[in-house]
């Protein structure tokens, strides 16, 4: 009789496990395809309060599937990889060979907010705070 329990709550415990992870990846797919899905741009950044939004203008950034991400202006595209992560609620993104503006996005960004057209988020980078909203176009 005992073994049944023991077998019951082991069978029990494998399915629930399984399903978190089944919910888990359908939020990871979900949110991958919402990203991915459109051209963004950067509607707001802040550094330590000040607005410097406009360094930013013109740019529009394309999030792929295989974690590449394009920033381009003026028809000049520089490539650089991101990553998202659901139970952190972050997204580190990382543009390696490029210069202002594009490297103030280089960080591991904590998702404060966000929808299916917009993300809050804000990042510690040189020990300045950082705030971010993309929006999509």
């Amino acid at each position: 009789m005992k073994l049944k329990i023991y077998l019951f709550a082991l069978v029990l415990g494998t399915s629930i496990s399984s399903c978190k992870k089944l919910v888990r990846q359908q939020e990871q797919n979900a949110a991958i395809q919402i990203i991915t899905n459109g051209l963004w741009y950067v509607q707001t950044y802040t550094n330590n309060g000040a607005d410097i939004s406009s360094i930013f203008d013109g740019y529009v950034f394309q999030f792929k599937q295989d974690g590449t991400v394009v920033g381009t202006k003026d028809n000049i595209s520089i490539s650089g990889t991101w990553s998202a992560s659901i139970p952190d609620r972050s997204i580190t993104s990382n543009f390696p060979n490029a210069t202002s503006p594009l490297n103030k996005l280089n960080s591991v960004w904590k998702i404060t907010d966000s929808s299916v057209d917009y993300v809050v988020a804000n990042a510690t980078i040189s020990d300045s705070t950082e705030n971010l909203r993309l929006q999509k176009k």
